[in-house]
């Protein structure tokens, strides 16, 4: 008796659910894209359109931006474990160091929270590495592609 396997179609997930927890490209890929998207654009508003825990917590004096730094600095220590250059690593750095001394600014810096995404420059910069050293760990439309 030959088995029938039916393939179960792929749907898109939905941020913070079933994120892997393994040290594979591909699961760090899908971990840094979802805390992306949780602080920079997880957020509807009517006016200001999509924003992030990042721009939210910024309205917090001091606390937000420090907090706001530290998960923005996970993404710089999953790319050091992902072995990328001493320079990306830097470049990094510098954006969420930029972002938090922007924050640290009374008023001014809580409009520039909602336009310099820190999170989402650092995501290019990774997403760059993994397409390059990594190039199976790709998404395209929702699936991974298998090279």
């Amino acid at each position: 008796m030959s088995q029938v396997f039916k393939e179960t179609p792929v749907r898109p997930r939905r941020m913070g659910t079933d994120l892997p927890l393994g040290t594979d490209p591909a699961a760090v890929r899908r971990r840094v894209e979802a805390l992306e998207q949780l602080l920079e654009r997880s957020i509807r508003l009517p006016v200001f359109g999509r924003v992030g825990l990042d721009g939210v917590l910024g309205l917090l004096p001091v606390g937000g931006d420090v907090i706001s730094a530290i998960m923005g600095f996970y993404l710089v220590w999953e790319g050091r474990n992902l072995g990328m250059s001493r320079w990306q690593l830097a470049r990094m750095v510098g954006n969420v160091g930029f972002d938090a001394a922007l924050g640290a600014v009374p008023l001014a810096g809580d409009i520039a929270d909602f336009l310099f995404r820190s999170n989402s420059r650092n995501l290019r910069i990774v997403r760059r590495h993994l397409d390059r050293h990594h190039p199976r760990t790709r998404v395209l439309e929702g699936q991974a592609v298998n090279s």
